[in-house]
């Protein structure tokens, strides 16, 4: 089954917003397992309508973060939370034969979750890593002070029997990733 890695909107506006060190620690080792599978890795570069939207397409925060930017082997515009929503992704999976979508990055509650959705809705196999995602958003956002925002919306596709939901080490050992292999 030919397989595909998402890397949605790992993008200097979000990145530098918090310490996301271990998310972007944990993204970073699913693309070198992609690249030395030869899967192609597949940025999701978001774009918002809005002047003082920090990935506002004119400003520094709309870009990709550079230290992952040299990993992609395509970029997919959009500026939904689906990164399937009036973009060229479809057509671009199609060209390459995926049948089955990994999904990282960021926001995990809107932008990552969304388009798990959307691909599975699409026909396509999808695995969410859960802690390969990440939020600017804190519980408090929602008025939900101890809400642990990855482990709700990882919870809520598992139980959904639709969407396989691991976290980087089940991952590993799931699809039998060794490092150095």
């Amino acid at each position: 089954m030919k397989k595909a890695l998402l890397v949605i909107d790992v993008q200097n506006g979000i990145v530098n917003f918090k310490d996301f060190t271990q998310e972007l620690e944990l993204i970073e080792h699913t693309i070198k397992d992609f690249k030395e599978a030869n899967n192609p890795v597949i940025f999701v570069q978001h774009f918002d309508k809005q002047d003082e939207n920090p990935l506002h397409r004119d400003l520094e925060g709309s870009n990709i973060y550079p230290k992952l930017k040299v990993y992609a082997d395509y970029v997919v515009e959009k500026d939904s939370p689906s990164a399937f929503f009036k973009t060229n992704l479809s057509s671009l999976l199609n060209d390459l034969g995926v049948e089955q979508l990994f999904i990282t990055g960021f926001n995990t509650e809107f932008c990552c979750m969304y388009t798990a959705i959307s691909a599975y809705d699409r026909g396509y196999k999808v695995t969410f890593i859960e802690n390969a995602t990440g939020s600017v958003n804190e519980g408090e956002t929602y008025e939900m002070q101890d809400l642990d925002i990855r482990d709700f919306v990882g919870t809520v596709l598992h139980w959904s029997g639709a969407i396989e939901v691991l976290d980087f080490e089940e991952y590993k050992e799931v699809y039998q990733i060794v490092k150095g292999k």
